[in-house]
């Protein structure tokens, strides 16, 4: 007679890339309004599907103080989403979930970055694992919310130029620095997956 012993199933944390908008998967551009003025960072639309082939959730966190200070408004950049999605040929749906910050610095903080609200919140919802996720931005203050929620972090050059300063605190923090979004996922997605 055989003995069962009773099978335990785990389900796998998921993983998932925290992603900044200006400067990072567009061309950064002072208080973005007009989706006719966008530009979106070509070479790394194909490099965003590959992660996702991987199963890795997208999620994109924006700074968009411009509403707070009463230079547009939510629709602007709702328009501006849309138009960058359909320039990189990405479905509306593309991002898991999305997070507009409006605040400006001198507001309550909610979801400004480098609040990681958004992070914590998500990584809840979605069970994420966070050594397996990641922020990926072009600014200092992405790093720094990608610190604050746990997770690994990487900064690109694709916004404006990183200073020494940051340089270096990249280096202290183990914040990896790449030259745009298709590096890294070559470098460390690909790789690893």
């Amino acid at each position: 007679k055989k003995s069962w012993q009773p099978f335990k199933f785990f389900m796998r944390m998921q993983k998932a890339l925290f992603l900044d908008r200006d400067g990072t998967l567009i061309r950064d551009a002072h208080y973005l309004k007009d989706p006719q003025e966008l530009k979106i960072i070509q070479g790394i639309g194909e490099s965003l599907i590959k992660a996702k082939s991987f199963g890795y959730y997208l999620f994109l966190h924006t700074n968009q103080s411009g509403i707070s200070r009463g230079y547009y408004n939510l629709s602007d950049v709702n328009s501006c989403n849309e138009k960058m999605l359909k320039d990189f040929g990405w479905p509306i749906d593309f991002f898991t979930e999305i997070c507009i910050a409006p605040e400006s610095p001198d507001d309550e903080i909610c979801y400004r970055k480098p609040s990681p609200r958004f992070e914590n919140e998500m990584a809840e919802k979605f069970k994420l694992d966070r050594s397996r996720c990641w922020m990926i931005g072009d600014r200092w203050s992405d790093a720094q919310t990608g610190i604050n929620a746990g997770m690994k972090v990487a900064l690109v050059k694709t916004g404006k130029q990183l200073s020494k300063e940051i340089v270096r605190k990249a280096q202290e923090e183990e914040v990896s620095v790449f030259d745009d979004i298709s590096e890294f996922v070559e470098k460390e997605i690909h790789k690893n997956e």
